[in-house]
């Protein structure tokens, strides 16, 4: 078999699966499993003691357990394009101002015990996760909702306080995923790896310390929603490192291997080196950026910020760093997605040293500025570090800044960064949903995801409020455009890069084409063993 490259286009929901086998798997795992390799860390602690909560969950690594076993009224579809309904039969809104929402359930929808679902276990989660107010922020995406109401067994009424035509995208997050009320306390979170919901799988959670090593995902037998299950079982397994995941592909002990691969594994299945593995390029909508605290002495004038933002190169970062795997971003949000525009080039163009230096001298700001930038040692990938030496070599290299580095663990990192302990920090960003408004609000409204003393009068009362009565998102263009334009000039975060994404699959499994949809969403259900054509 000749090594094939697949590279997808954006609307990947037009395409029929393309990874096909030429011969049988040679995996050494259970021939009843699919076996799913991921670098992504999932640590109960006592700082995240509930790490899979839907009501605390926030990063791409959860939420993509919680998509498997946790059903939502709503779901995006494998490809691009606007949620359907999921647990609901139908939703809708009922006004035209968009601030009245109405679902109706499925008929005979159960949890993965047998126990019916009602109009009133939608409501029970939905206000759990509102009331907990967990401090991952989590709950900051649904801040729209003002009450829940059900009427009879099937029918939920959402009213919201404000206009929100991005609400449907919402009721798709597993925030809002629909817990059994049995098993979740209503003002507290549920400590540990367990969950029960109505999702297409079943969860066994196998442990080690504290650390989630391995999944196993069931098919669950009263699930009834909009997904058609391709297999009956799968696991995903968690390794520390992507070299360690990626023996573990060649030698056939997992299937296929997801987030997060390295650049020079990435450019060597990309030449060919090994016939039995194919890799799927796919358009993403992950981003980096650096992030801020904006009360901190150091970087607390924007004149720092701004010279920062005057001196980075995302350009040779990316070409270093990421090669062919990244582009350069000068927004918070990503090219592709309505509203995209390229602001913090707008302001500042090409790196100036010059233009950086007379920003500093007008403020006062005594050179060279001492800093530490932080970064995440295990969540990002091992090309973080990388990543942090080139900045760290740029802004020295200017005289104007005298830059450390520091990498520290997700476990430590994470808590430290929303207590506000770093002046500087490296982020990522995997949307919840593909809508501008989740690349801007999640950063720059009240309780927001970082917890960033950073607070914009216009765009948190006019702007935010403004671009969501939109339910044409073109119409909401100006008012997210001009978002992007405060940020280019106040720098509360620095925008680098957007990445693409990528799946590496042994021959024998279909669906791998699927595996991932453009936020970044694990559709185990879509994969499959087998032999084609």
């Amino acid at each position: 078999m000749n090594r094939k490259t697949l590279v997808l286009p954006a609307v990947v929901g037009l395409l029929a699966p393309v990874l096909v086998a030429c011969g049988g798997s040679d995996s050494g795992s259970d021939s009843d499993a699919i076996v799913v390799g991921t670098t992504d860390g999932f640590i109960a602690s006592k700082d995240a003691p509930a790490p899979i909560d839907p009501a605390y969950a926030y990063d791409v690594g959860t939420w993509n357990i919680l998509r498997q076993t946790v059903q939502t009224l709503m779901i995006q579809p494998r490809g691009d394009g606007e949620p359907v309904p999921e647990a609901a039969e139908s939703c809708s809104f009922t006004d035209a101002g968009n601030e009245r929402y109405v679902c109706e359930l499925r008929k005979d929808l159960k949890f993965s015990n047998g126990d019916a679902i009602t109009a009133e276990d939608v409501k029970y989660s939905i206000d759990r996760a509102r009331s907990i107010k967990a401090d991952s922020g989590v709950f900051a995406l649904l801040s729209t909702i003002d009450t829940v109401e059900t009427k009879g067994d099937r029918e939920v009424i959402f009213h919201l306080n404000t206009a929100d035509a991005t609400f449907p995208y919402k009721l798709s997050t597993p925030v809002a995923g629909i817990v059994n009320p049995d098993s979740y306390d209503e003002g507290k979170l549920r400590d540990g790896f367990q969950v029960d919901g109505s999702g297409p799988y079943t969860l066994d959670a196998e442990e080690e310390d504290g650390k989630l090593v391995k999944a196993v995902f069931t098919k669950n037998s009263h699930y009834k929603g909009a997904l058609e299950v391709k297999n009956d079982k799968v696991e995903l397994r968690s390794f520390a490192d992507a070299e360690a995941m990626g023996t573990a592909l060649e030698e056939g002990d997992i299937h296929l291997m997801t987030r997060t691969m390295n650049p020079d594994q990435i450019q060597e299945l990309s030449s060919g080196s090994n016939s039995d593995i194919d890799l799927v390029d796919m358009p993403g909508l992950e981003i980096r950026y650096l992030a801020f605290n904006t009360d901190d002495p150091s970087v607390k004038s924007k004149a720092v910020r701004q010279a920062m933002a005057q001196i980075v190169n995302r350009s040779e970062l990316v070409t270093e760093v990421y090669g062919s795997q990244a582009e350069p971003l000068y927004s918070l949000v990503p090219a592709s997605i309505t509203g995209h525009t390229n602001a913090f080039f707008n302001v500042y163009g090409d790196p100036n040293l010059t233009k950086a230096r007379d920003t500093l001298t007008a403020a006062d700001i005594t050179t060279p500025v001492k800093l530490t930038l932080h970064y995440t040692t295990d969540h990002y990938g091992a090309a973080t570090k990388d990543e942090f030496e080139v900045l760290q070599k740029q802004l020295n290299d200017s005289g104007l800044f005298d830059v450390s580095i520091k990498g520290t663990p997700w476990e430590t990192f994470r808590p430290a960064e929303k207590e506000g302990e770093y002046e500087v920090y490296g982020m990522g960003w995997f949307p919840d949903f593909p809508d501008a408004d989740n690349y801007l609000a999640p950063f720059l409204d009240a309780d927001n995801f970082l917890g960033s003393p950073y607070a914009n009068s216009q765009i948190r009362n006019t702007l935010i409020p403004q671009s969501r009565r939109e339910a044409d998102r073109i119409a909401a263009v100006e008012s997210l455009s001009e978002i992007q334009d405060i940020v280019a000039k106040d720098v509360p975060v620095l925008p680098l890069w957007q990445g693409k994404q990528y799946v590496a699959a042994r021959d024998g499994i279909t669906g791998a084409a699927y595996a991932l949809n453009a936020s970044s969403t694990l559709q185990l259900w879509e994969l499959g063993q087998g032999v084609s054509g």
